[in-house]
Parts: structure tokens; C-alpha cells; sequence
């Protein structure tokens, strides 16, 4: 039988109680660990508190419905909520005041393992509402909006006949729409008819550029007016890119966010948009994408030279952070352990990044490697 805890269960002092927040990295890999446990009957208790709530109401509550659990006929399910219960209130009862984002409380047992976990949390964003159930379930919904990135960079690719629309979250690249439209080319004839033609072409240009812009509209301005996104990148080749945005064509609101530097790129589709990135990279600096991409060029890069420049293998990259040699380490975002080895890599001086399948090569680095891997600052071998 396993007993998952997180958290201070003894005291909690307002030192300790800072040390329940959790980052949106950390709630990720939470809300993956709450949806793994799932019952037979109602014994998983999930609650939320908003900031200003007092303790005590909160804590009466749960008493009361404690005091109720009698009522249970079954007694192994009569055990498990009043094991739930208890663990909360034990828990909560060492909370002098609701923090300013609230708090977040998981409680509940495997009732054919008999593993128990109970995770108490302060969010990285408010707890919108005041929420108490036990279900089969835990309920994890009002904490999945936390994590998704609120660092959200709009990225459009614009041309005559093409576009692609696409999202940089953190990390990660999204494609999230192709458009084409079928312009014709330069008409030769002269005369009135070549002028004929050209306004013909020109207006079909113009109605591909609005449709661009209400498809545009649709993605980003719902994620503007959440405030996740934060920017928008335009790229493309030739006059077209100045011809879409001096136009007027996009929305007012997401113009006013339009990065001011547009990007020369010669191609569509998830190319296009990593060459864009890759060019917007001074002004893209704090994306965690452009970290990953470089951190991964290099990485290839010394391994191609056979430099001795790079590490991997759990025991051999611990031991090289311990010295203090590695600069980078690229650590998969998806293993269990990823916080511990970024907190380690930060501990000794290293660059922590993550590592996600959007990454070009991504998957080969994971496959391969392990999903840990550092970059060396001299030779150590």
C-alpha cells in the first residue's frame, strides 16, 4: 500500500505555506497524477477554496459532513470518504488563512489497493469558485485552464495565394490553420484588358487578405481577450506581409499587439512558421521554443564534431551537474522527474529547458537519450 502526500502536514507556517504554490509545470504533472486514480463508488474528495473564504467555515463544513458519513451502509466505502474527510480537515486545520490564490485539496483512496493519496496546492492563478465534492473521480477542471499557457505569441504567415496561422505556447509550436486561394498570374495581353486583369487579380488578393484576417480573428482573439496572448509575429515573402498589416485588414484589437518587426520567410506551412521563429529570436527571446530549438542545434552540432562536449545518461549527467561543467541540459518534459533535474540543473549553474515532441528532432533526442542530455562548458573525459 502507497501513501501519496504532498505538502507540510505538521505545521503550516507562513514560510511553508508559500511552499504549497506550484508553477504551471508542476500543476501539470498533478492534474496528470489526479486523473490516474479513479473508484468504485463516491470516496474521492476534491476541494476548492477561493481567497477571503475563513478556514473555519471551510472546516465546519467538512466536519459535518464527516458526521454524516455514518449514514454510509457500505462500510468500506463509509471508510474510505471518512478517511478523506479526515485527511482534509487534518490538513486544512493547520492553515491559518486562505492565501491569495486559494487553495486546492485532493483526498482520497484506491479502494482495491488501498493506496491513499492527499495533495493540498496553491495554484498558480485564483481558485474561481468555492467547491466541495466526493465523486468517482477527482475533479481536476478548474485547475486544467491554469495550465495553459498565458505567454501566448500569434504567429501568421501571409502571401498573395497562401497563409498559415499558427500559436507558439511556451515550448511548443501549434499549427493551427493553412488557407490557400487561387490567384492567377501576370496577364500579358496590354491595354485595357491587362488593366482589367489586374484589377481582377488585385481584388482577389484583397478578398484572401480579409479572409485571412477573419481567420485570424477567430484563433486569437478570444485568447487576447483571456489575456494569454501577449503578441503577434507576421512573416512572409516579398511586400506581402507589409501589404496584409498596412492594409487594415486585420482586427484592430490584434493589430495593436503586432510585433514591430515583420520576418522574411520564403516558405508555408510548419517550416515557414520555425523559420520565422528562428529569425525572431532576439525579439522571441523569453519563448521557451527558440531556447529549445538552439539548445537542440547545438547539442547536435558538438555531437557531429565529436567534441566530447556533450553529456548523457542519468548517472553521468548528475554527475557532471554535481561538477558544475554543464551549461544547458535538455531535460523531456514528459518524464515524471523533470522538476527535480531542472531544480538540480539550477542548483549547479546549468541552463535548464524543456524538451517537447514540437521540438524538430524532439522525439529522436527522448528515444535515444533518455530525454536527458547536457551540453558541457569544457571536457571532463
Amino acid at each position: 500500500m502507497r501513501e501519496v502526500y504532498e505538502g507540510w502536514v505538521f505545521s503550516y507556517s507562513e514560510e511553508k505555506l508559500q511552499s504549497l504554490r506550484v508553477d504551471r509545470r508542476q500543476l501539470k504533472n498533478i492534474i496528470n497524477e489526479l486523473k490516474k486514480w479513479r473508484a468504485p463508488a463516491t470516496v474521492l474528495l476534491s476541494l476548492y477554496i477561493p481567497p477571503g473564504r475563513p478556514v473555519s467555515d471551510v472546516l465546519n463544513m467538512l466536519r459535518q459532513e464527516l458526521s454524516i458519513t455514518d449514514n454510509i451502509k457500505l462500510k468500506k466505502t463509509r471508510n474510505a470518504v471518512q478517511r478523506a474527510l479526515s485527511a482534509a480537515i487534518e490538513r486544512l486545520s493547520k492553515v491559518p488563512k486562505i492565501p491569495d490564490k486559494g487553495l486546492a485539496l485532493f483526498c482520497g483512496e484506491d479502494m482495491n489497493t488501498g493506496d491513499f493519496i492527499c495533495i493540498m496546492l496553491i495554484p498558480p492563478e485564483k481558485v474561481p469558485v468555492y467547491y466541495y465534492r466526493t465523486d468517482k473521480e477527482f475533479h481536476t477542471e478548474f485547475l486544467e485552464e491554469m495550465v495553459l499557457e498565458s505567454n501566448l505569441v500569434g504567429l501568421i504567415l501571409v502571401e498573395r495565394d497562401a497563409a498559415t496561422l499558427g500559436l507558439l505556447k511556451g515550448s511548443r509550436l501549434e499549427v493551427l490553420e493553412e488557407l490557400e486561394a487561387y490567384i492567377p498570374g501576370k496577364h500579358h495581353r496590354g491595354g485595357q484588358s491587362q488593366r482589367r486583369f489586374d484589377r481582377i487579380i488585385e481584388q482577389l488578393v484583397d478578398e484572401f487578405y480579409k479572409r485571412v484576417a477573419e481567420h485570424a480573428k477567430k484563433h486569437f482573439l478570444p485568447l487576447l481577450e483571456q489575456g494569454k496572448l501577449k503578441a503577434i509575429l507576421i512573416g512572409g515573402p516579398a511586400y506581402s506581409k507589409y501589404d496584409f498589416l498596412e492594409g487594415n485588414y486585420l482586427d484592430y484589437r490584434l493589430k495593436q499587439i503586432v510585433l514591430p518587426r515583420l520576418i522574411d520567410v520564403g516558405y508555408q506551412g510548419e517550416v515557414g512558421l520555425r523559420e520565422m521563429i528562428m529569425k525572431a529570436a532576439d525579439i522571441l527571446k523569453e519563448q521557451e521554443y527558440v531556447d529549445a530549438l538552439k539548445a537542440v542545434e547545438e547539442f547536435k552540432l558538438h555531437m557531429a564534431k565529436d567534441d566530447g562536449l556533450i553529456i548523457y545518461g542519468d548517472d553521468e549527467v548528475k554527475q557532471a551537474l554535481q561538477m558544475g561543467a554543464v551549461k544547458i541540459l535538455i531535460i523531456d518534459e514528459d518524464r515524471s522527474d523533470a522538476l527535480e533535474w531542472a531544480e538540480l540543473a539550477k542548483k549547479f549553474g546549468a541552463k535548464p529547458v524543456y524538451l517537447s515532441d514540437d521540438i524538430p528532432e524532439g522525439a529522436w533526442l527522448k528515444k535515444t537519450f533518455g530525454g536527458i542530455v547536457g551540453i558541457l562548458r569544457y571536457r571532463i573525459y
